[in-house]
């Protein structure tokens, strides 16, 4: 119940957040990988590994006009110390100088050499930016047909709309939290980060749900049924339905955050502690992807529990201060 007499500092709390973040976005962008702008990705292991700095020296010198490049060590399961070197597109000759060079360096071994093209660089925009258009409208459908009947005080169509708006927070977060880091530390944002997005997109609209759904189950438990029958002109005759509540809605919809509190509270901490066991005793490759998903649950976590349900309490509020203007 809580959420719900608060909720106009929580949801200015959620309103700082997501403009703090969109400004973070605008501002400083995002360091997009070869994933999103084409380049060139060179994979080189060593038994015995030169430093980063010695490494990245190296592979400024083996090129002219190299431009922007970054240089990132991870470890593999042999033991051996692996380097991922990316670049901007390499001809064959430039490729064959890079190689030979980080080769002599340590008697490295080339372990891959990836291109990917601008074309299919675009390519990967567009789709990334579909499928999370996909996900956006089968949550809206979805959530206006399994709320449908429910209609008091706000529509079905509100609910769906609220859950879009919390997922934009859950989005913003990570997203800023990327801005940041690869402003600041160098970190690009690939293919992984998008995947990322995407399940934070699940987790929060099912931590979401949970909560509305038992709003709905509330609302039918406190609500009287009436049926009046209605003639057309013809004769025609149809029955209207209307539903009038017995408690106040806002007491309905903070009784349903206070059942589903220890649940949303419970399945975030476990999964924060996967994910921060991921995070420290992973791969480098997904350090990316399971800082995204810690970022996007604990944003997902405040916006079921302190956006979501106080802010369809806020909207109905406004509605009923409409109609008493309107009267």
């Amino acid at each position: 119940m809580f959420a719900i007499i608060n909720r106009k500092i929580l949801l200015a709390i959620a309103g700082v957040i997501m403009i703090g973040s969109s400004l973070l976005i605008g501002f400083l962008g995002l360091n997009l990988g070869i994933d999103f702008t084409g380049g060139s990705l060179t994979e080189v292991s060593y038994k015995e590994a030169p430093t980063k700095e010695r490494l990245e020296k190296v592979v400024a010198e083996a090129v002219s006009d190299l431009g922007g490049f970054s240089v990132r060590a991870s470890e593999v399961d042999s033991g051996d110390t692996t380097y991922l070197i990316r670049t901007r597109d390499l001809s064959e000759e430039e490729r064959h100088l890079l190689h030979e060079a980080v080769i002599a360096e340590g008697f490295g071994t080339i372990e891959r050499f990836t291109s990917i093209g601008p074309v299919i660089g675009e390519e990967l925009k567009d789709k990334a930016g579909w499928a999370i258009f996909g996900v956006v409208m089968i949550i809206v459908f979805y959530v206006a047909f399994a709320f449908s009947g429910i209609g008091v005080p706000v529509s079905s169509w509100v609910y769906g709309g609220i859950t879009i708006f919390v997922l934009v927070h859950d989005v913003l977060v990570p997203t800023a939290l990327m801005s940041l880091l690869g402003h600041f530390a160098g970190m690009e944002v690939d293919v992984l980060f998008v995947t990322a997005l995407l399940a934070v997109l699940g987790y929060s609209v099912n931590d979401t749900i949970v909560v509305f759904d038992r709003v709905r189950e509330n609302l039918v438990k406190n609500r009287t049924e009436h049926r009046k029958k209605h003639k057309e002109p013809g004769g025609v005759e149809h029955e209207i339905v209307t539903y009038k509540l017995t408690a106040p809605y806002d007491e309905i919809v903070g009784s349903a955050v206070s059942e589903t509190l220890s649940r949303s509270i419970n399945t975030s901490f476990t999964t924060l502690i996967a994910l921060t066991a991921l995070y420290f005793f992973g791969g480098a490759v997904t350090q990316t992807f399971a800082l995204v998903l810690i970022a996007g649950v604990l944003a997902g976590t405040y916006s079921s529990i302190c956006i979501a349900s106080p802010l369809v309490v806020a909207y109905s509020k406004y509605k009923e201060s409409k109609k008493k203007e309107i009267n």
